[in-house]
């Protein structure tokens, strides 16, 4: 229904006329009435009313007859109102909807009608709307949730009954055992209130018994004082004897006995059980003695075991020399027999090895660097000046955290010039705790931390001086496996699993070798050692297999018939492998950097790798890989544990992975 159909009276338009004419002429109404606490009125005239008490305009009362009358545009719109109302089904579903429409448009049709108050109005009515929007947005949202939680109620109501149904049976078998044991309990009470009986009885009796007893005895005292007396004219010698035989009770002997032989057999089960478990026991004084004759042992042990360290060392040297000077006699002997027919003895002098002054020029490299195209007396005077050259005290490089913690020290420190030979015996013996610490302890602790422990534990006061020594050892030292391995893994260019994985690899052939040998006899045919190979190291080829055969022959001398396998595991004065060792270590190294190149293969198209990727590419080149050793060489490539881990590099973890112990596990 349209404005225009409500047809307004004449009266009521010029009332609405009369209304706009007030409020443009800037005249205000008179009468006003207060609003609520909170609300803003609007006055077409200055705005929002900024007072205590809030008020807006009163409308305008029509006096009729002398009586208050509702203007005829409102009583049309509530007659209108009404009908509307009336119109509606107030049994459907979406009743008050329909209502509220209803409402929305009277207000429509008001707003309509009063043009001043029209955007305000219409303001007011497009919040509503938004607002009423709002909700209704939310009450759809809501309903589902609505539905959810019924159900959830339901759910947790069905469970709250099951575990109430559970609870009660749980408490009825509760009620029946403890039922049972209160009628278990009873009897336990009814047995011990009857054995308590019995006890008594026994008791009594007891005492009833013994009362006998002593009554049989001052009776039987009384019959021997009657036949005594009736005795008396006879010997007194008898009599005395008689008496004397017949003052003892034979009951109370009998007894007496009886406690005896109890007595004693509580005294030979304490005696048994003392000899049982003392038996293995040493009587303190002995004990002090075996001591003190231990810890003086102890001592003669230490100074016996350092004065075979000093004379192996010597008779290493010694072994050395001789070794070198072998062929220089063997050929001043021949030379003596194809001259000794002339009767002539050529003395020559004797040439010095220049190799034994390696260990002080820095290295057998070093030392021929220097040596090469001079004379000998050129070479000793090198030699001097090396030797003078040589500071006999280190300045520490202090306490600074960019200095690695063993040399962390400060002042002078005594040069102790330790040889090869020492250096490499001090490296084997640090290798040996750190791999011990390691079986130990799952969180190994970096080898700059251990062997400053190391140091700090074996040399105390002097660690300083130990720790500057080896370094300046190890720096002359490099070109030895071991010294070099040690110096890259202290430095950080190679991780410590290279160390562990080399031994474990010499350590798995030589068992592998061991077990080869079925007669225990340490040599095995060459077909023997083959197979023995080919057991220990089943993913290389044949051309190595055969090289490692040939090198071993070699280094042996073998006949071709058998190899002696333990002698492959001797070393040098220096404490290096041979050839044979070395060759596995190298093919080993070489293996692992072709392992290195399959994965580069395998993930060139990528700039930058994650985890799943390294993972998936692994799986690809190596499917027999484990999942331990897979995640140990994700540990490797990111340098963490976690699962979730930030893309790095491809060159990065590449670098990281060819510095460690990443080995293929099964055939391609």
């Amino acid at each position: 229904m349209s404005l225009k159909e409500l047809q307004l009276p004449p009266l009521l338009h010029s009332e609405r006329r009369g209304s706009h004419q007030l409020i443009n002429s800037g005249i205000s109404r008179s009468k006003f009435i207060k609003t609520n606490v909170g609300e803003t009125p609007y006055n077409t005239l200055s705005g929002p009313a900024e007072v205590t008490n809030q008020i807006i305009p009163k409308p305008r009362e029509i006096k009729h007859h002398g009586s208050l009358t509702k203007p005829r545009f409102l009583e049309q719109l509530e007659s209108h109102l009404k009908r509307e109302l009336e119109a509606l089904d107030t049994h459907g579903v979406k009743v008050q909807e329909l209502r509220l429409q209803v409402f929305q448009e009277v207000f429509g049709y008001l707003i309509e009608e009063f043009k001043t108050y029209k955007p305000l109005l219409s303001a007011i009515k497009n919040e509503y709307d938004i607002t009423l929007a709002h909700l209704r947005e939310q009450i759809r949202d809501l309903l589902p949730l609505r539905a959810k939680l019924v159900l959830v109620s339901e759910q947790c109501e069905k469970k709250i009954l099951d575990q109430r149904v559970q609870e009660r049976d749980e408490t009825r078998a509760l009620k029946r055992e403890c039922q049972r044991l209160q009628r278990v309990n009873e009897n336990m009470r009814g047995q011990q209130t009857a054995l308590q009986i019995q006890v008594d009885h026994l008791k009594e009796e007891l005492a009833n018994q013994y009362q006998l007893y002593r009554d049989e005895r001052d009776a039987r005292k009384l019959l021997i004082t009657r036949i005594s007396t009736m005795h008396s004219t006879q010997d007194t010698e008898h009599d005395d004897n008689y008496e004397e035989d017949e003052s003892e009770d034979p009951v109370v002997v009998k007894m007496a006995l009886q406690v005896c032989r109890e007595d004693l057999t509580k005294v030979q089960v304490e005696l048994n059980r003392m000899q049982a478990e003392y038996s293995d026991v040493v009587a303190r004084r002995d004990w002090d003695n075996l001591n003190q004759v231990h810890e003086a042992n102890l001592k003669k042990l230490e100074t016996l075991q350092t004065d075979f360290d000093q004379l192996k060392s010597e008779y290493d040297t010694l072994l050395e020399v001789h070794r070198q000077s072998a062929p220089a006699v063997l050929h001043s002997n021949q030379s003596v027999q194809q001259h000794g027919s002339d009767n002539k003895h050529i003395v020559t002098t004797p040439r010095p090895n220049w190799e034994q002054c390696s260990d002080i020029l820095g290295g057998s490299e070093r030392c021929k660097e220097l040596f090469k195209g001079q004379s000998s007396q050129k070479r000793l005077e090198i030699l001097l000046q090396q030797m003078n050259g040589q500071n006999d005290f280190f300045t520490g490089l202090g306490t600074s955290s960019e200095v690695p913690i063993y040399l962390q020290y400060e002042g002078k420190l005594k040069n102790l010039k330790l040889r090869k030979a020492d250096a490499v015996r001090v490296i084997k013996d640090i290798w040996r705790e750190k791999t011990a610490e390691n079986e130990k302890n799952d969180d190994a602790r970096d080898l700059q931390v251990f062997l400053h422990g190391y140091f700090v534990e074996h040399y105390k006061d002097k660690a300083g001086e130990w720790a500057y020594s080896l370094m300046e050892s190890i720096r002359n030292n490099l070109e030895d496996d071991l010294i070099c391995l040690f110096h890259d893994i202290l430095t950080g260019k190679v991780d410590e699993s290279i160390y562990h994985g080399q031994t474990q690899l010499l350590s798995h052939l030589l068992k592998v070798l061991i077990q080869s040998d079925t007669t225990q006899c340490g040599s095995l045919t060459v077909l023997e050692f083959s197979e023995a190979l080919k057991k220990a190291f089943p993913l290389k080829s044949d051309q190595d297999l055969e090289e490692l055969l040939a090198v071993a022959q070699t280094e042996l001398r073998s006949n071709g018939v058998r190899i002696a396998y333990q002698t492959l595991y001797t070393e040098d004065t220096d404490g290096r492998h041979k050839e044979f060792l070395s060759l596995v270590k190298k093919q080993a190294t070489a293996e692992r950097l072709q392992y290195i190149s399959e994965l580069r293969v395998q993930l060139e198209s990528k700039g930058q790798v994650d985890a799943e990727h390294l993972r998936t590419a692994f799986k690809t080149i190596d499917p027999t890989l484990d999942s331990e050793s897979l995640d140990w060489n994700l540990s490797v490539a990111f340098q963490t544990k976690e699962c979730e881990v930030q893309a790095l590099n491809i060159e990065v973890v590449l670098q990281r992975l060819s510095v460690a112990n990443v080995k293929r596990a099964g055939p391609k």
